[in-house]
């Protein structure tokens, strides 16, 4: 029966790629949409997530209908993404570079590092669209290399590092051979590294404080920034009307004593609270359906150090929980 699943999910994304890029735009973006709104009704495990995460982020105050409206217009922003990604390949250059927006400190960092030959580190949360961002950042002329999940099955896997690597990006395995050091070594070449990081997937990401509670965040980012010197900046991105916005904060400063460990778990935590601005302001825009916070995190894949840590939460994250359900019966 895996089997049988791998091969349709492979199946299908190739589909994705081959059939939707060549469709009318209008009807691609009607289909997802519908497809969205299927998906958040039926209230599945992920949407069930989504809204656990999202209820930290829109506060305890939250009413039953405002948690539903935010996660709905979450599903359709991922229904978005997806949309977007399987037709980024016949995207023309001139219009990612006229219809993806930056503040100042992007436009900045960005110009910085095309003509001044410095690296430079963009850390990112699951937000927008971040290909279409990786996009942007290759049209700017800017070499840049990224980490990517390995998915199941590994024909998507391939798919996706094809994808990334079609669009000029160098794409790196998680968990491949010394994939720190061949980051270093481009940051110091001057070179780009753009990382997600909102999500801890090597179960050795560092604790911060995120929207009141405790989560696990990948510290590859920071830990890069401390060993390099490489200026790290959080970039929050979403979606405009007829495009896409990235804002990057000015550089987190590597702390001055500590331990390397130390700082960078630091600046893991300025990460956070950069990412915290960014995810309020745009709640629907947080593609976020994994969960993230230790309080729902399964004890067994925490380290030994969090586990207890999980322990002294768990009232608050089976209240979150409870809070979810609760909220969902009251918007009926």
């Amino acid at each position: 029966m895996s089997r049988v699943k791998d091969l349709l999910a492979g199946a299908g994304y190739w589909l994705g790629w081959k059939v939707i890029c060549r469709l009318p735009e209008s009807w691609v973006r009607r289909a997802f949409s519908q497809v969205s709104e299927i998906a958040w009704r039926r209230q599945g495990h992920g949407v069930q997530v989504l809204e656990g995460n999202l209820l930290r982020v829109l506060g305890p105050g939250v009413t039953g209908q405002e948690l539903r409206a935010v996660s709905r217009a979450g599903m359709r922003s991922y229904g978005r993404y997806w949309m977007e990604v399987f037709r980024l390949p016949t995207v023309s250059k001139e219009r990612i570079l006229r219809d993806m927006q930056v503040n100042e400190e992007a436009d900045r960092a960005l110009t910085g590092v095309a003509t001044d030959g410095r690296g430079l580190i963009f850390a990112l949360p699951h937000m927008g669209n971040w290909e279409v961002a990786g996009a942007f950042v290759v049209a700017r002329g800017i070499k840049f290399a990224t980490v990517a999940e390995r998915l199941k099955p590994q024909s998507v896997f391939d798919m996706f590092v094809a994808f990334r690597e079609g669009m000029g990006m160098e794409v790196l395995p998680l968990g491949g051979a010394n994939v720190f050091g061949v980051l270093a070594q481009r940051l110091r070449a001057g070179q780009m590294v753009c990382l997600l990081c909102d999500r801890d997937l090597t179960e050795s990401g560092v604790e911060v404080e995120f929207f009141g509670e405790k989560a696990r965040m990948a510290a590859g980012p920071a830990a890069l920034a401390v060993q390099t010197g490489a200026p790290l900046h959080a970039v929050t991105l979403w979606f405009t009307e007829t495009g896409w916005y990235a804002h990057a904060s000015p550089p987190i400063p590597v702390p001055a004593g500590g331990s390397r460990k130390d700082k960078a778990a630091a600046m893991t935590q300025q990460l956070a609270s950069a990412f915290e601005k960014g995810i309020a302001g745009h709640p629907q825009d947080w593609h976020m359906l994994q969960r993230v916070f230790i309080g729902d995190l399964d004890p067994v894949r925490l380290p030994p150090g969090a586990q207890g840590a999980q322990g002294a939460q768990g009232a608050q994250g089976a209240q979150g929980v409870q809070g979810v359900q609760g909220v969902q019966e009251a918007a009926g």
